[in-house]
């Protein structure tokens, strides 16, 4: 499904170049379930906005189903980035003046869906990430597991190929964070979604089905989650 080919990615600071990725190969199947571990400056958090082209490589190539993504227009990304991929930061980024439901249906009407077509769908997502008690609850009004899971369904909300995940249990306590992961992987299943997961969490990454670790801009080794449940 994706196929990221010798990306390099190094940043200008000042008369300074700081490389950051360093001719990564990487390949993400459909429905895959994918942890990508390392220290903080490792370039996770790089390599994961150019696998979503919120970010360009310097060099190298992207591959979506076969298409080179940075060879399209900035239009025909941000229709990829819409309808393919879905979000889920460190911080939710929810809108504190809408509620849960309305957070999560918004990218739908970002995209011209009806209303009476994404509220039932948003709803049902809610359900499924065990907030259908809190529909109607603005994030102010939700704990911080409860606001990820809002920021878990609104990326789903599209039904994206991809889900890209930048420490989302980072900002949460060991015992919520495991449990959204425990989430992650059973909507990797249900939904048949791929997710691709930066996480610190040596625990929570063990249930992925494969982890790459990063260190220095490389990729250094790849293995498979040995807590996977069956």
């Amino acid at each position: 499904m994706i196929k990221v080919v010798d990306v390099y990615k190094s940043f200008q600071m000042g008369t300074h170049v700081l490389p950051v990725l360093k001719g990564i190969h990487l390949e993400i199947a459909r429905g895959e379930m994918l942890a990508i571990v390392g220290a903080s400056g490792a370039g996770k958090s790089t390599l994961l906005h150019i696998i979503g082209t919120l970010d360009r490589p310097t060099s190298g190539a992207v591959f979506y189903n076969g298409q080179d993504l940075f060879q399209q227009s900035e239009r025909e990304q941000a229709e990829f980035r819409n309808r393919r991929i879905g979000f889920v930061f460190q911080f939710h980024h929810l809108l504190p003046e809408f509620t849960a439901l309305e957070n999560t249906y918004l990218p739908a009407l970002i995209q011209y869906r009806p209303l009476g077509e994404a509220r039932p769908e948003a709803i049902q997502l809610l359900k499924e990430v065990g907030l259908e008690n809190r529909l109607h609850h603005k994030p102010g009004e939700l704990s911080g597991g409860e606001q990820q899971r809002v920021a878990v369904a609104r990326a789903l909300m599209q039904r994206p190929d991809l889900v890209l995940a930048d420490e989302p249990t980072g900002n949460l306590d060991t015992h919520t964070g495991e449990a959204l992961f425990t989430l992650l992987r059973q909507l990797n299943r249900t939904c048949g979604t791929a997710f691709v997961i930066v996480t610190h969490n040596e625990k929570v990454s063990a249930q992925a089905d494969r982890i790459v670790r990063m260190e220095d801009g490389v990729i250094t080794g790849a293995e498979t989650g040995s807590k996977i449940s069956q």
